[in-house]
């Protein structure tokens, strides 16, 4: 087994529909509340989307900012608003109501206050975006209160529109995760099917584990040290050689004291998305991937 660069694309019919129903949906939507993950910036953002809502009074959360790193966070808040953006981090599974309501106040104001001037209460209308996976029904769950739409671990969970009345005045439609038809940059597919955007039965989940591992030797080598019991010497292996030291490292053998591979790319990609490989986060501003999308925008 070797790093490949395999290509890596899913567009399920699901997804075609919904696009049509976003796009439709979108002249009575006052607010579009974008969610991407805070460990993939810019690879968990569909440019499709972004060009979908211009016009758009626009929010930005970096949700799962938990298992970033913080001081990456804080980096990419002031990318993002350096670019004009309303960004926040946020973890929604134990989000800041307030302060996320806050926000939505804030931007939404001058509407509010211009349908007051004729004497109107106006309801907000807001739409919930993002790729598969990156945690919208779980935002919409905890401002609403309780578990009003259902919510997984696993794309796929949403399949259709539904609006929720948060409040009086404020009401939010969940929307299906969208990916675009055509993943072009395979280094930001990988990292999607990292975050388990990307259904994991359509990838080779063998040179996931393999390439992810590459990244995080990279990005942040002592993680890996500790969570895998790897050597220094064993940190500068590739490919089969790597995957043995770490499998070695946790105890995932067979009989016969051979590897066991199927639990080591179940085990790191499972670890890797709940965390406990560490905080991480593996794109930064001015950096490859996110110099190309910035000017791509």
């Amino acid at each position: 087994m070797s790093i490949q660069e395999p290509q890596i694309n899913w567009y399920p019919g699901h997804m075609a529909k919904a696009r049509r129903q976003l796009s439709e949906q979108l002249k009575k939507i006052d607010l579009v509340i974008e969610l991407c993950d805070a460990r993939l910036p810019y690879s968990s953002r569909n440019p499709e989307l972004k060009r979908m809502t211009a016009g758009k009074r626009r929010i930005l959360l970096l949700n799962k900012a938990d298992l970033a790193d913080p001081e990456e966070n804080r980096t990419w808040i002031s990318f993002f608003r350096g670019r004009g953006e309303e960004v926040m981090a946020v973890t929604a599974t134990r989000l800041n109501s307030k302060e996320t309501m806050a926000m939505i106040e804030r931007v939404t104001r001058e509407l509010v206050e211009k349908a007051l001037d004729k004497g109107i209460r106006k309801t907000i209308r807001a739409m919930i975006i993002g790729v598969p996976n990156v945690g919208k029904s779980t935002m919409i769950n905890r401002l609403h209160g309780q578990s009003i739409v259902k919510t997984g671990d696993r794309p796929g969970v949403t399949r259709s529109s539904q609006w929720v009345k948060i409040t009086p005045y404020l009401e939010l439609m969940d929307t299906p995760g969208l990916l675009w038809p055509r993943l072009d940059d395979q280094a930001a597919a990988r990292r999607l099917c990292y975050i388990g955007s990307v259904r994991d039965d359509v990838v080779d989940t063998g040179e996931l584990t393999l390439s992810l591992l590459e990244e995080m030797k990279t990005i942040r080598p002592d993680m890996l040290m500790t969570r895998f019991h790897l050597t220094e010497e064993e940190l500068g292996l590739e490919g089969v050689p790597l995957l043995d030291a770490v499998c070695r490292g946790r105890g995932w053998l067979l009989r016969g004291n051979r590897f066991d591979y199927d639990r080591c790319f179940s085990v790191v990609l499972d670890e890797f998305r709940a965390g406990k490989l560490g905080r991480i986060t593996l794109e930064k501003p001015g950096a490859s991937g996110a110099m190309k999308g910035a000017a791509q925008e």
